[in-house]
This record gives structure tokens, sequence and C-alpha cells, in this order.
């Protein structure tokens, strides 16, 4: 019951949003070249579905490693940067400043570096997902209770054990909070990517409809890159509920207790 009322209104709005939009399109004359109703754009997607399923798989695939370059050297460089005060007083605001760089300004440069393809489009979709995963674990690895680590150190634990038992669990909420924000970003800068470097993606698909004039296609495209992002989105969700049932329990015990419940 509770998951239909929280389905229900975004549901709703949507239905409302495409309504919306058919009865623009439609009364405002505009045409489908300037604006396709929402029948048009399921029209050209159920047209091309064997160009944009291949793009789904590439884009998708581009997504996929280049999350897991991000993961591995953003969590790599979030540890270096707590186990070492020193790594975080230089590297820090170096990975603040990294973020005042145009990702467009870098694309040319990586398609120079390594050529088109499938490279350029994974390294892009690292630059994009990496600070936001260094910067959430970093910071949830900091905030790690005071108390808990005083008890383990008056039991003789050393550093590593103090590391593993506390920080590292203390850390994962904002771990995957850090990594719903990553995905999010991730498809669209694999289909930046893609239309910088030229990989068969659904940026070059939305190149070619650009260019071919297919509106429809274009507004097609955009949404199945919504879709996927929600669908990660959702994915790193579910994920962390089951990995976490600790700290869901323990925020479902504040809010009883905030009602008065428990």
């Amino acid at each position: 019951m509770k998951r239909r009322k929280d389905i229900a209104p975004p549901v709703l709005l949507i239905v409302m949003l495409a309504l919306g939009w058919y009865f623009v399109a439609k009364v405002s004359g505009l045409g489908s070249f300037v604006l396709p109703t929402p029948l048009d754009v399921v029209r050209a997607a159920w047209e091309t579905r064997d160009l944009l399923l291949n793009a789904i798989g590439t884009t998708m695939l581009a997504t996929g490693i280049g999350l897991v370059f991000a993961l591995l050297a953003g969590v790599g460089l979030a540890a270096l940067v707590d186990y070492w005060s020193l790594a975080r007083r230089a590297l820090y605001p170096l990975l603040v400043i990294s973020q005042t760089i145009q990702i467009l300004a870098i694309a040319p440069i990586l398609v120079i570096w390594f050529g088109f393809g499938m490279i350029p489009t994974v390294s892009i979709v690292v630059l994009f997902c990496f600070f936001p995963l260094t910067i959430s674990t970093a910071d949830g690895l900091a905030s790690s209770d005071p108390e808990w680590i005083a008890l383990l150190r008056a039991m003789g634990a050393n550093r590593r054990q103090i590391w593993r038992m506390v920080r590292l669990p203390s850390a994962l909420p904002s771990f995957f909070s850090g990594l719903r924000m990553a995905v999010t970003y991730s498809v669209v800068a694999a289909t930046i990517g893609e239309w910088v470097g030229g990989s068969p993606g659904l940026g070059l698909y939305l190149l070619r409809s650009k260019n071919a004039l297919a509106t429809d296609q274009v507004f097609a495209a955009m949404f199945v890159t919504s879709l996927l992002s929600v669908a990660l989105f959702m994915l790193v969700r579910a994920i962390e509920r089951i990995s976490l049932p600790w700290y869901y329990s323990s925020q479902r015990r504040e809010q009883w207790e905030g009602q008065g419940i428990y």
C-alpha cells in the first residue's frame, strides 16, 4: 500500500505532462518537425528499434566500464585521503579545482589522444563519476563516530582494524549516496563521449538524428537516456537497501520514535 502511495504521484504527474505536451503539440500547429507529439516519439523509437537497441547496448557497455574504473579510483583515493592526512591536504583542493574544468572542453583532447571509439567515451564517464564517488566516500569515512573509535582503541585495536570495523561501515551510506549521483551522470556522460568521439551509441544516434532533422528520433534518444539513468539509480537504491539493512532499520526506528510509535 505504501509503495502504491509513493509511485502514484510521479506516475500521475508524468501522465499529465504527456497529455499537456500532446495538447500543445496539436493546438500550436508547430508541426512534428519542431515539436513532435509523444505518439510521434514512440513511433520513431519503434521504427528505429534495431538501431536504438544496438546504441543502448554500446552506451551501457561504456557506462558500465567507466563506472567500474570510477568506482575503483574514487574509493581508492578516498581511502588514501582518509588514511593519510598529508594526502588529504594535498589532493582535496585539487579534486575541487578539477570540477571547474569543463568536460566538453576536455572531450576533444581525449579524442586527439586516444582516437575515435570507446576509450574517450569511457574516460569521460570516469571524469564525470569520479568526483562524487571520491568526495562522498571521503566525507563518510571522516564522519565516523569518535566514541566507537575511542572504544576500539581502548580495547587495543590497531588503525587498520578501526578502519575496517568502524570507518568503512560508517562510510557506506555516504558511498551509496555518491554512487547514486554518479550513475545518474554516467549515461549522459557516455552519450556526450559518443557524440564527440564517434562511438556507435546513443550519442551517435542523437547526432545522426539531428543531422537528418529527425526531431522525433532526437526526443526518443533523450527519453531513452533518461530512462536508463533512472533504471541505474533504482538499481543502486535496491542494492543499497539490501546491503545496509541495519541503516534503514535504524532510520525506521527513528521515524517511529518521532511519531511516538516505537
